[in-house]
């Protein structure tokens, strides 16, 4: 009879702690594997990176972003709103901008190559744009998928608006589309404030797998 009560006692006991530890545990969550939503935030995706979004055309209203220029050039802290994204002519930005009148008060979107990224940037201030964006428009480029670190040409010269850079990818959708719907410009929010929204609530373009 002692023994049998011992061993209820016993089997008693061993349920209550087994209780306990999955109380806890589900208090406090795995340790070792947390929920992916809660250990990784947007904070820890764009690192520095700022993103801008396109309002108009439809087919075109993403978020999207942006890796800014690494030593020259000012930071993406004055909030342009409803600005218009104009692709400048000539489209690589390397000597005197000729659509300045509609660059005037906006941003200029430039194509990558044939000059330093600074140069195409203060063409773009002596137009009159707010900011750059510079991207990649050459499909066969081996670096079409990559965001580059866009760095000063060691000149005496320096620029007082922002530029930073655009994916290839996501350069070429834009430029397209524009083209197609005979649109000189896109409307645009740059910056956007994405610190406190969750990775997957960002509306990025479909066409990238991030």
């Amino acid at each position: 009879m002692e023994k049998t009560c011992g061993k209820f006692i016993f089997f008693v006991a061993m349920l209550i702690l087994a209780l306990g530890q999955q109380l806890v545990s589900g208090m406090l969550g795995d340790s070792h594997h947390p929920p992916l939503n809660d250990i990784v935030t947007t904070q820890d995706i764009i690192a520095g990176d700022v993103f801008f979004e396109i309002t108009e055309p439809y087919s075109l209203e993403y978020t999207y972003r942006l890796r800014p220029s690494k030593d020259f050039g000012t930071s993406f802290s004055q909030r342009l709103e409803g600005v218009a994204l104009v692709p400048t002519i000539p489209s690589d930005g390397c000597t005197k901008i000729e659509n300045k009148r509609a660059l005037r008060g906006n941003v200029a979107l430039i194509d990558r190559g044939e000059c330093s990224f600074l140069t195409k940037t203060i063409n773009a201030e002596m137009a009159g744009a707010l900011a750059a964006i510079i991207t990649e428009f050459n499909s066969e480029s081996s670096e079409f998928d990559y965001y580059i670190e866009m760095i000063h040409d060691k000149t005496d010269r320096d620029t007082q608006i922002p530029a930073g850079y655009l994916l290839g990818r996501n350069g070429v959708v834009i430029k397209n589309t524009l083209q197609r719907l005979k649109r000189s410009y896109a409307r645009i929010n740059l910056p956007v404030n994405l610190t406190f929204v969750p990775p997957s609530k960002i509306n990025h373009p479909p066409w990238l797998g991030w």
